[in-house]
């Protein structure tokens, strides 16, 4: 049995990698600013996933994965500072802070593995995007980092979703329009869902990606990749 943490536990995408892991026979330790919604093995609501707010953990840690994160579309001009601020520090700031809470826990175990989350608009230019690209392209910068200066020992990699419909992005699937619009965006013609990511959330955390470091996974239905139309 191995012992997972995650940051932002309330998320669709964290719970369904919970099961996933203890299906398997894994314990899982959730950590969220918002009330228990899923029966993690424990379970820690924090106020905020600033610096100094994490709980102390004794026990030594196999893989952790920081799920936060925001959705936050406006043109350029119309984006205030601190809405910058704001995304950059639950996105970004927050990771680091989760990371470096629980490090030496990691370097208790062998082959321990750290799984960020950015999003497509990293690696393909979209519109409105500004806020959250510049974000999540530092987690990409983070993963890369931290992997060179912990490898052998700790693996750190990212996964890189589309639209996925879960609670987050709920706004742009809210009607049938919606969701056709977002559907004929995709090369697959699909809408992801938290199991697409939660699976590949679950490979980077598993013996099986032991060879696998400092790499973001695209799992966006080859909208970063492929042209489509």
């Amino acid at each position: 049995m191995k012992t997972f943490l995650f940051a932002g536990a309330s998320s669709l995408i964290a719970q369904e990698t919970a099961k996933l892991l203890q299906v398997k026979g894994h314990k899982v330790i959730g950590i969220s600013t918002k009330p228990k919604t899923y029966e993690y093995d424990h379970f820690y609501q924090i106020e905020s996933y600033a610096f100094g707010n994490f709980p102390a953990l004794e026990e030594a840690i196999h893989g952790m994965v920081y799920f936060p994160g925001t959705i936050n579309l406006k043109p350029f001009h119309r984006l205030k500072p601190e809405e910058f601020t704001t995304d950059y520090s639950i996105n970004t700031l927050g990771a680091v802070a989760f990371t470096q809470s629980y490090l030496n826990n990691l370097k208790n175990t062998e082959n321990s593995s750290i799984v960020f989350i950015s999003t497509v608009a990293v690696g393909v230019g979209l519109p409105f995007h500004t806020s959250i690209a510049m974000a999540k392209g530092a987690i990409e910068g983070l993963t890369k980092a931290l992997a060179a200066e912990y490898a052998p020992n700790i693996r750190v990699n990212c996964v890189a979703p589309s639209l996925v419909n879960t609670p987050l992005g709920e706004k742009f699937l809210s009607t049938p329009e919606k969701i056709e619009s977002m559907q004929k965006r995709n090369p697959m013609n699909k809408v992801g869902t938290a199991n697409d990511i939660a699976n590949a959330i679950a490979f980077l955390l598993s013996e099986e990606s032991s060879w696998i470091t400092g790499q973001i996974m695209a799992v966006d239905g080859g909208m970063s990749t492929l042209k489509n139309g």
